[in-house]
């Protein structure tokens, strides 16, 4: 990965999480850390 590539996907995933602060007050990024957790402890008891 180039490093203009790196850092486009970086201001895309900024982008993304202050358009879903500014417009749900940051609800979305909220659920996916949620979900995100879910799966981590999931993958552990596999483990």
């Amino acid at each position: 990965m180039t490093n203009s590539i790196a850092i486009g996907l970086g201001l895309l995933i900024l982008g993304g999480i202050a358009i879903d602060a500014f417009l749900s007050g940051g609800d979305g990024l909220l659920f996916l850390a949620g979900k995100g957790l879910d799966l981590l402890e999931w993958i552990a008891f596999w483990r």
